[in-house]
């Protein structure tokens, strides 16, 4: 409260309202001079590298650079602003002269040079929010004084340039058009309650309201038309969608396959409607986002068709598998059977004939056994009666965004199940699970008395098909039923059913939430190595005022949504980057101390956020639904409480889980004394005032608003890597120690020069300087000079192996062959490798790789010791020497350390490795359960048909026998001659490759095409040749490589000779892909060039009939980048192409246009995705692979899109 003069008052008269303090800004500057901003122009590349579009003269504070920077300018700054540099204020009365509405002066727009401006500057964009809130809260009274709506704007300002939290992606897309520069547009059927008259009221435009929320939870009933319907539902999700927003429902209500109907006839069951809903979400992706629909599917436990929905997924999956797998069969089948006929050498019309044609009888036969439908068959050859040589077939490959996955249902949400304890008391116990008709529930209710099931099935036997599907593809996840509705905060209004796509979002039906997340690094004193409590505490109280002001300036989808989000004013606030912090500080992500900080900092923000909105309801009054709600409130705020001093079980009230309280021992005390007097505080002013807002904290993915703060980590989430690669805005990448690393070490008590000496294991030396497998010495005798040092030092930051850096275009070409010695035909060599010319061998530039780049990892660092060792532990091995990683149990321990001080849920995704069991699956979620976690989600390495593997399911050094048909001795005989490897093994393979041939050598033509293409395989050169004959086939081969040694060129120039007579006696190249791709050995790795279809290689044998597969036999499933994601002009695959850009005309607007920060050097493609620590998913938007867990979601390090909805 304070005495001001407001609206005419006089002074003294005392205001109710938010007294704002000024913590970060202050009042005789302004907030804009507190910070160093530059200006810089920005390329958007497409996945090749390529610049599709630049932003000229972008301004950023300092701490923009780079990603943060490119998000920000490409997905939040306004494309398109009419008369931007021609706005004049709209006097308002009551409002004062700074907080006044700006609108384009239209008298000037007949002289402007260029009326149609964009947002160039992060001022533009921090301004318009920041005054669009303070101008809302304003008009609402939220204020007490226009020196604290002042001082509100100037931090709120300050929050978003200093990244210290941001909002969800709507507000910046949405908030402030209007207020800042007077955008206007047709209403889209969007409606909000007049807080004066407090009555619904449709929106006359679409732009003055903004559309600020994220999470959305709708109902369906279960009818096929009219309001609440299911076509309904399908209009509602799509006006969600095209805004950018996520929904979710449970779909419990809709009746269950075979029930009967009232008008007589049986439903067609719940999995045909999800089947509709889903190709619906999917042609709305496609038809114009950058993302698939957020979506969440929830389904309780005892609808009739649970199990079929629990595998639904799986099974749909194994569909895109057996299409991959048979429409090749069927191609190379069809390819036989017109090959036998084509060849066949007799009376044409006898060529069809299978008692004369054995050949093609023998072809039909094995299409046959390859279950090819005979119908199929007959087609087939009764098309090569009229005159059909060949035939092509629709192949399809195990790309998300491809044919095959867009071919089969169920792709486009994530799906969950609701759990109550009694179905998991029944599988602990073996007992029974009962399934109803949704019908018969209904009337059982309505007459007061129990259902009958309509099956019983063991509770355990559902629990493994749950427990299999999502070990099996990553869905379902979990919802604990009766934890989520025992902290309801509003039981009389309805039960909580749902949940949004990201599962944190947990309330009534049709109610909606704008999230916000604060970054815990930001108030971390690296120096003092002490956390500002005052600081966060201040953050909390102006982010809870921004969201509860929002409420009141927005706009929403539906009238019933509208209404209860008005009736409830449910909020989002959350927080991220707590496994920086945790590192920064010297603590194991996987060690009580991190979860008790965990829960303490969580506790900080929540109690402080509801006392925060009792503050407000003590002056705007509680929420609607509140007095019927009241002792329900105040019971979950009790239990909050108690959480907070970790009292005994039996104290709680109500609770049938018990919370993973705040363990004092481990917990520091300044935040373990704020984390209880906030909930004190808190529970007392609800207790006397209640409160504004029904929830207020959740934590959320923070995907793409994580890129732009600058985030580590998203959410609670762990580290992902040791090392880290950061995108500069001027182009180029730069390779840095994880933030936390210095700060940790030097928290753990190693000296200077001891920390030192780790970063330099873990990232290199950048130097030959005292290397001692190729020393600065033993370079100088071989011809080094000053000047070749420096060039190798100044192109450091450009390479990222040694090889690399000592190539000729950086010591330049004189002076390899003067100084060097090296020859014309060195130089020529694509594969050139320097330091093995010169002497060194393998291990000594490996050691030298190792020196001078480092490991990638802190594992036998010197110095450290091993009880450091888990404080810098990530989510995946780090580099390629690294072994450790955070146990997947202790992902679910660091959500239970949160959930107790979270209104509603945690988005956070279990990492399991590949390695895990059904069985470990089911300790997963039993474990959620039991330590009160409201949702669980898991994600097992390799879940997924869309992630590739990294290694050959069957070893090289396995030789797998096969069963062959017709063999002939001579051609296994040239093939064994020409190999380079002892006979026994040479025989072996021989048998291997040369199955299903044609015993008469067909020699190439003369003259015959030729295709070359170049590669660079591990940093190692290749070139391959292919020569086909008339009708296509290859029939020949070359390879040219310069990986070091005359006797490795030897060898593979034998084995391209002997796998070329083989083709020319009718070996299938099938059977050559077949036996040689995933062959691992050196050189492999990262590939650049070829096709640009194939990115990873265990070898450089896998590289190159993975690239014959793809071009000779249209085997998209062995590429890694899909045919159409190298169209510029495909729209079946969002990709940032320039059709994209211009997606940006008048006043339509893109929300998810194209970014991508991949580098665009072929050096810097060296390290492998998984090795830095991402899942190896591609990125849907930028063809990246540089993919995170963010939450239950996805999000791309390298672009920002996110599979979530922040």
């Amino acid at each position: 409260m304070q005495t001001a003069k407001r609206d005419g008052a006089d002074v003294g008269v005392i205001e109710p309202g938010l007294v704002i303090e000024r913590r970060f800004t202050s009042h005789d500057k302004t907030v804009r001079d507190q910070f160093e901003w530059s200006s810089t122009d920005i390329d958007l590349k497409d996945a090749m590298g390529n610049t599709v579009r630049k932003i000229k003269n972008v301004e950023f504070p300092k701490g923009f650079d780079g990603v943060p920077g490119k998000v920000a300018a490409d997905k939040y700054l306004r494309k398109v602003v009419p008369g931007i540099d021609y706005l004049v204020k709209i006097p308002e009365d009551g409002v004062p002269e700074w907080l006044w509405k700006s609108k384009p002066d239209e008298s000037k727009k007949s002289k402007a040079k260029k009326w149609k401006g964009k947002e160039t500057s992060g001022w533009q964009l921090f301004h318009r929010l920041a005054g669009c809130w303070t101008y809302w809260g304003w008009k609402g009274d939220y204020f007490a004084s226009e020196a604290d709506a002042r001082a509100y704007y100037d931090e709120m300002f300050f929050l978003l340039a200093s990244q210290r939290s941001a909002p969800n992606s709507p507000q910046w897309f949405n908030t402030g058009l209007h207020w800042a520069y007077g955008i206007e547009g047709p209403a889209q059927g969007h409606w909000y309650v007049d807080p004066v008259t407090r009555e619904d009221t449709r929106s006359i435009n679409a732009y003055e309201r903004p559309q600020p929320h994220a999470c959305f939870i709708q109902s369906i009933e279960d009818k096929l038309v009219g309001e609440g319907g299911i076509t309904d539902l399908v209009a509602r999700e799509a006006l969600l969608f095209k805004f950018g927003s996520g929904t979710g429902s449970n779909f419990s209500n809709i009746r269950g396959d075979g029930e009967p109907l009232s008008g007589g006839g049986q439903s067609s069951g719940l999995l045909s409607f999800l089947m509709i809903l889903d190709k619906a979400a999917g042609a709305i992706k496609s038809g114009g986002t950058t993302r698939r629909a957020a979506k969440m599917v929830t389904l309780d436990l005892d609808h009739p068709d649970i199990q079929q929905y629990v595998s639904w997924k799986m099974k749909e999956e194994e569909k895109v598998s057996a299409l991959i797998a048979g429409a090749a069969s069927l191609q190379t089948n069809a390819n036989k059977i017109l090959e036998a006929i084509e060849s066949y050498d007799g009376d044409k019309g006898d060529s069809t004939d299978v008692s004369k044609n054995i050949e093609l009888a023998k072809s039909i036969k094995r299409a046959i056994n390859a279950n090819i439908a005979q119908p199929h068959i007959k087609r087939i050859v009764d098309l090569a009666k009229q005159g059909y040589t060949s035939m092509s077939f629709e192949q399809f490959d195990a790309d998300w965004q491809g044919k095959g996955y867009l071919t089969v249902s169920g792709q486009n949400s994530n799906n969950s199940v609701r759990v109550p304890n009694e179905f998991m008391e029944a599988v602990e116990s073996g007992g029974d699970w009962n399934l109803y008709w949704r019908t018969e529930k209904t009337s059982a209710e309505d007459e007061g008395r129990e259902p009958v099931p309509c099956e019983t099935m063991p509770a355990q036997e559902l629990w493994d098909d749950v427990s299999m599907a999502a070990w099996s593809c990553a869905d379902p996840g979990v919802q604990f039923d009766t934890t989520i509705n025992d902290w309801h905060t509003c039981p009389e209004s309805g039960r909580i059913n749902g949940s949004n796509p990201c599962s944190e979002y947990m309330f009534l039906d049709n109610t909606a939430c704008n999230l916000a997340s604060i970054n815990l690094l930001h108030y971390y004193d690296k120096e003092r190595g002490v956390f500002n409590v005052e600081d966060y505490v201040h953050s909390i109280r102006l982010w809870t005022a921004t969201l509860e002001i929002s409420v009141l300036m927005a706009q929403f989808p539906s009238q019933q949504i509208s209404r209860l989000s008005y009736e409830t004013r449910t909020l989002g606030l959350g927080l991220c980057n707590i496994g920086s912090l945790l590192m920064h500080m010297g603590i194991p992500y996987d060690d009580p101390r991190g979860y008790a900080i965990c829960g303490a900092l969580t506790s900080i923000m929540t109690g402080e956020s509801y006392k925060t909105s009792a503050e407000m309801a003590s002056f705007l009054g509680a929420f609607e639904q509140y007095e019927e709600n009241s002792e329900h409130m105040l019971r979950v705020m009790r239990n909050h409480q108690r959480a907070a001093y970790d009292v005994e079980g039996d104290e709680y009230e109500n609770l049938s889980v018990l919370p993973m309280g705040i363990n004092a021992k481990h917990c520091p005390n300044d935040l373990l004394k704020a984390a209880r007097s906030s909930w004190d505080q808190a529970v007392m002013m609800g207790t006397e005032y209640g409160y504004r807002n029904a929830q207020t904290t959740v934590i959320a993915p923070t995907g793409t608003i994580g890129l732009v703060m600058g985030a580590d980590t998203t959410g609670v989430e762990p580290m992902f890597s040791i090392v880290q690669y950061k995108t500069l805005a001027g182009g180029g990448t730069l390779r840095i120690p994880a933030t936390g690393l210095k700060s940790g070490l030097t928290n753990l008590g190693y000296s200077k020069n001891e920390v030192v000496d780790m970063i330099n294991y873990v990232m290199g030396t950048g130097s030959f300087s005292g290397c001692h497998s190729i020393s600065t010495g033993s370079l100088i005798e071989k011809g080094f000079t000053e000047a070749e040092f420096a060039k190798m030092d100044n192109s450091f930051g450009d390479v990222f192996d040694v090889r690399s850096l000592t190539s000729p275009n950086i010591l330049g070409e004189d002076f390899c062959l003067e100084s060097l010695g090296l020859t014309e035909e060195n130089l020529a060599d694509p594969f050139i490798d320097v330091l093995g010319l010169l002497g060194y061998s393998a291990e000594e530039i490996q050691n030298a790789n190792d020196y001078i780049f480092g490991k990638a990892t802190i594992e036998g660092a010197p110095h450290l010791k091993d009880e450091h060792l888990a404080v810098f532990d990530c989510a995946q091995p780090c580099g390629a020497y690294g072994t450790r990683s955070i146990r997947w149990e202790s992902h679910v321990d660091m959500m239970a350390a949160a959930q107790p001080f979270i209104s509603g849920a945690i988005s956070k995704t279990i990492n399991m490795p590949s390695d895990v069991t059904i069985e470990d699956v089911k300790e997963a979620y039993a474990r959620s359960w039991k330590t009160g976690n409201k949702a669980c989600a898991l994600y097992r390495d390799g879940s997924k048909l869309s992630q590739p593997l990294m290694s050959s399911l069957v070893p090289p050094t396995i030789v797998v026998e096969e069963e062959e048909e017709d063999e002939v001795d001579v051609v296994v005989k040239k093939v064994v001659e020409r190999l380079p490897i002892p006979k026994p093994q040479a025989e072996m393979v021989a048998q291997v490759v040369s199955q299903n041939y044609v015993a008469t050598r067909r020699p190439l033509p003369d003259s015959r095409g030729s295709n070359t293409m170049k590669a660079r395989v591990g940093g190692h050169t290749v070139y391959l040749t292919s020569s086909t004959y008339d009708d296509g086939k290859v029939g020949e081969i070359m390879i040219t490589t310069s990986k070091e040694g005359a006797a490795w060129r030897s060898m593979l120039n034998q084995f391209a000779i002997s796998v070329s007579i083989g083709l020319q006696y009718g070996v299938p190249l099938e059977a050559f892909v077949k036996s040689f791709t995933f062959q691992k050995f050196e050189p492999s790795g990262m590939v650049q060039g070829g096709s640009n279809r194939v990115k990873m290689a265990t070898s450089i044998v896998d590289y190159l009939f993975r690239e014959l597969a793809i071009q000779y036999l249209e085997r998209d499933d062995l590429a890694q980048v899909s045919l159409e994601d190298l169209d510029a002009m495909s729209i079946s695959r969002p990709e940032a192409t320039p059709d994209g850009v211009v997606r940006y005309e008048g006043e339509k607007r893109d929300i998810q246009l194209t970014l991508d920060v991949t580098e665009t050097s072929e050096q810097k493609r060296m390290r492998v995705a998984r090795e830095q620590g991402f899942t190896g998913d591609i990125c849907s938007n930028c063809g990246g692979s540089n993919m995170q867990r963010s939450g239950t979601c996805l999000k791309c390090a390298e672009c920002g899109s996110t599979t979530g909805c922040s």
